[in-house]
């Protein structure tokens, strides 16, 4: 039995980036390579590419996910920890460049600036960046000795975590949240829930991990952040928090709403911690 489901859960892992050939409109070509690491969605033109942001092969310990049985994951065989990375995806749409997340930053090894130059780009390409959350290793590639690695990028943050975080939050808690937001300020601009930014994608509610935890939708596309941390275990049991979700209930509430929409939207998923290379498809 336990050979049976992680053999499922690792299939199900592996398709990630082939469901949308069937939904690719040949009549276009996108203008981004397609590889291994970048699919096309629906409309046929917009890319998305995963971004790997950590060295070598990342591990979620067992000891993340305390309220999961040590029964639970022996029979799910991840006695040795959860397949997992640190990502972050870049678009391509209507010939503009948007980012989801910037990763940790150079200073802490994230290697998404190295990423970057193997689509011949640079900082000063990126149009757009759109926020998950404001976690280090999501805005810690925003500056570098003070200052905007992305000088050109129109930056959107949610109103609800940018109020929790750089408002409300002790300031011994927050530091690198004020100082990144206050060097972007000028480029920043605050969305709701259910708004519609630049290009069609549309921001969802997905607190519990932070205060304005967002996912964002572009088509057949859904960003979900940190919505999971340990995908082998979580995608069976959602109830199951990792240590990091700051209100655990709200957390569930929504890593169970988005699975049971993606799944019945036929969306692929793009996680900042899913396993590489961080697309799972839900087109059952």
């Amino acid at each position: 039995m336990k050979k049976n489901l992680t053999v499922g859960l690792l299939m199900l892992m592996g398709v990630a980036f082939f469901s949308c050939s069937s939904n690719t409109n040949t009549a276009t070509q996108p203008e981004v390579e397609v590889d291994e690491n970048t699919i096309v969605l629906s409309d046929g033109q917009t890319t998305v590419s995963w971004l790997k942001d950590n060295e070598g092969h990342r591990m979620m310990n067992r000891d993340l996910f305390q309220t999961a049985p040590d029964s639970l994951f022996e029979l799910m065989g991840l006695q040795e920890g959860i397949p997992s990375s640190v990502s972050t995806f870049l678009m391509h749409a209507d010939g503009e460049w948007i980012l989801f997340d910037t990763g940790l930053g150079a200073e802490r090894k994230g290697l998404l600036l190295e990423d970057l130059k193997t689509y011949n780009l640079t900082p000063d390409s990126i149009d757009y960046i759109y926020i998950t959350h404001f976690h280090g290793d999501h805005i810690g590639g925003m500056v570098a000795e003070g200052k905007p690695i992305f000088p050109n990028a129109k930056v959107y943050a949610g109103a609800v975590e940018y109020k929790a975080w750089v408002e409300d939050m002790p300031e011994d808690r927050n530091a690198m949240q004020r100082e990144v937001m206050g060097i972007y300020k000028d480029q920043l601009t605050l969305f709701q829930f259910g708004d519609v930014l630049p290009h069609d994608v549309k921001a969802i509610d997905a607190v519990g991990h932070t205060p304005g935890h967002t996912a964002f939708q572009k088509g057949n596309l859904l960003v979900i952040g940190d919505l999971m941390h340990g995908a082998a275990l979580q995608m069976v049991h959602p109830e199951f928090n990792a240590n990091f979700d700051m209100d655990k209930e709200q957390a569930a509430a929504s890593r169970k709403r988005l699975l049971d929409y993606a799944r019945e939207n036929h969306l692929i998923m793009a996680g900042m911690h899913l396993p590489e290379p961080a697309f799972i498809s839900m087109d059952e």
